[in-house]
């Protein structure tokens, strides 16, 4: 149940977020750079399903599977995700057209530019980002008081007693 309940609860938020930026987090010579990527499918197994540009190089030569993070982030929600798994570079074409809510365009730009690439969820941090508005206005205000009053001054004695 609580499973269930995990797993809604991070496509809700993948889904309400959808970017993020994907770090190969491979030791091998030849890897994905960094990349910003925008999820379209959360699906019932915990896999991340995304697009990425393809390597100028010859994707053969690319670990098929891989460590990755994700970071998820956006302005104006109030969590972060990241997201570590083991991705998976997908090749074949009868798996790309399973794919449901993928029009036949971008199926094919995928085929020619794009690597579709899932994320297998190992594990998930999840960040409450919110800010108390009033009580960080108040205390910045504070601070830049008390360091205009007694800072300079703190400054000027020890520079003082170093002279002597």
């Amino acid at each position: 149940m609580t499973t269930d309940t995990h797993l809604q609860f991070l496509q809700q938020k993948i889904m309400e977020i959808k970017s993020a930026l994907f770090f190969s987090m491979n030791s091998a010579v030849l890897k994905f750079p960094t990349s910003l990527i925008t999820a379209f499918k959360v699906d019932d197994l915990g896999c991340i399903w995304f697009f990425t540009n393809k390597p100028q190089q010859n994707i053969q030569e690319f670990d098929r599977t891989f460590p990755a993070r994700l970071d998820f982030f956006r302005k104006g929600v109030d969590q972060q995700l990241k997201i570590s798994g083991k991705a998976y570079i997908i090749t074949d074409p009868e798996e790309l057209n399973n794919l449901i809510n993928i029009s036949d365009d971008i199926k094919m730009k995928a085929m020619n530019e794009l690597i579709l690439i899932k994320v297998k969820v190992v594990n998930v941090e999840c960040f409450d980002i919110r800010r108390e508005p009033n009580e960080n206005w108040l205390q910045g205000i504070s601070t830049k008081l008390y360091r205009m009053l007694f800072q300079p001054q703190q400054a000027f004695n020890s520079m003082h007693t170093a002279q002597y």
